[in-house]
């Protein structure tokens, strides 16, 4: 077993390599041992449409059924939906097998014990268990099978407005996310047009990850072509959204976040709101200026979600596109639900969703970039990159580090995820933007090669 596989918020692996049923199994066996000992037995489990999903289902099933855990499987779902099914048949927690945003040669775990995913030293627990076969023993749990999809989809559509004859392109990019999408947005009326929405493990068309913006060129071409109000794109477990504008251009996560919380402020007035380190110093100004309490801290769904039960904050979101909602829902990333809050705007409002940011001050920003860098020695190149610039600049440290300059900043963080460093940078001018990414490159450059 690779202790690798055992992230800060999940478990995640690559298939054959990593991960095998075997492994699965024994991961199952450590998940509901983890749950008797809190005196929890009754989980729901649900997949995504990966081509090693189905048969990881099997083996961490008979894994938890082994521990004692009874099981609800709910079968092909979202991320979202598996979140919601442990609110929906009151049971005491959950695990989704999905591969999320990572390369298709991925799978991984994302466990609830109670409604929320664990994470961190909880994580690491599992795999303790596992490598001192410290097994639950006794009476085997047992299996059912249940469907969430109605109960879901009704729960949304009862719960936010949209109005009728929105145009809206919808890329699945062969994910779970426009599968279960498309009904709910048809019963509002919306006119549908879907992109890549059957799910297919082999994601032949394009890989979903909305945060790279080659995936979403086939969805900006067809907004443009069928003048549609938006284009909505969906990651590969439908916890991460991409939105398109009705003149093409991309909303990232942190812009979307903005334009969610002034409707939001504006009917709770100094509610907190929370965004992580790589977004825009905009969206924290925003907050502030329309009376929000704005909130920096580390990406990670599960550290956000935890966050914003500590803060009681309404509303979160990181770059990457996940978006968490407590007003008017559960506190958790769920990119459909996200993405009808965005159609319920644009409908209030009357306004196209290329105006509704019109007046945030222009920067110049990056993209997240990405470079690689092994497990073993990333969080120490971001270490050494810290002490470096910590005797010259008042650096944040939330998480990785960010270095601000007056007229921008630049972030340097580990994933927690994949075995890379992640970058971004933003400026008042392009001119200063070069010029802070050329400053932080260098030295970054400079700390790997006296690692190699």
């Amino acid at each position: 077993m690779n202790p690798d596989v055992f992230r800060e918020y999940d478990v995640r692996g690559v298939v054959d390599r990593d991960l095998n049923p075997g492994v699965v199994y024994l991961l199952g066996r450590a998940i509901g041992t983890y749950a008797m000992r809190h005196n929890l037995r009754r989980m729901t489990l649900g997949r995504d449409c990966r081509l090693s999903s189905e048969a990881y289902q099997d083996a961490v099933s008979r894994g938890m059924m082994a521990s004692g855990v009874d099981i609800i499987d709910i079968g092909l779902c979202a991320t979202p939906m598996l979140y919601f099914s442990i609110r929906h048949f009151g049971v005491d927690g959950g695990v989704m097998i999905t591969g999320s945003h990572n390369p298709p040669d991925f799978n991984g775990f994302k466990i609830c014990i109670g409604p929320d995913t664990i994470y961190g030293e909880d994580i690491q627990e599992l795999r303790r268990i596992i490598e001192n076969e410290a097994y639950t023993t006794g009476k085997e749990g047992s299996i059912r099978r249940e469907e969430i999809s109605g109960a879901y989809q009704n729960y949304l559509f009862l719960n936010v407005s949209v109005g009728k004859g929105l145009k809206v392109i919808v890329d699945g990019g062969n994910g779970v996310g426009g599968y279960f999408a498309l009904p709910i947005l048809r019963r509002y009326g919306c006119h549908v047009t879907e992109l890549y929405c059957a799910p297919d493990g082999r994601f032949p068309n394009h890989f979903p990850d909305p945060t790279i913006p080659e995936n979403l060129r086939e969805l900006i071409r067809l907004v443009g072509t069928e003048k549609a109000d938006a284009g909505i794109a969906y990651d590969g477990d439908a916890d991460r959204l991409g939105v398109i504008t009705d003149r093409g251009d991309v909303l990232w996560g942190d812009e979307l976040l903005l334009l969610f919380s002034r409707y939001i402020l504006k009917k709770n007035p100094a509610a907190a709101i929370i965004g992580e380190v790589k977004c825009s110093q905009t969206l924290y100004d925003d907050i502030t200026k329309n009376g929000g309490k704005a909130i920096m801290w580390k990406a990670g769904h599960s550290l956000i979600k935890g966050k914003m039960k500590e803060e009681k904050a309404l509303l979160a979101g990181e770059m990457s596109g996940h978006i968490f909602f407590a007003d008017r829902y559960f506190g958790y990333d769920d990119a459909i639900y996200a993405s009808l809050r965005l159609l319920e705007i644009l409908s209030e409002s009357g306004i196209k969703l290329s105006e509704l940011l019109a007046d945030v001050p222009q920067t110049f920003t990056t993209p997240e970039i990405r470079v690689d860098c092994p497990d073993r020695i990333k969080f120490r190149v971001v270490e050494a990159v810290k002490e470096h610039y910590r005797k010259t600049h008042d650096i944040i440290m939330i998480d990785g580090v960010r270095v601000p300059f007056g007229d921008g900043w630049g972030l340097l963080r580990a994933s927690n995820t994949q075995p890379v460093l992640v970058l971004r940078f933003e400026a008042a001018s392009e001119e200063r933007l070069i010029a802070i990414r050329r400053n932080i490159e260098g030295v970054l450059n400079g700390i790997l090669k006296s690692f190699t």
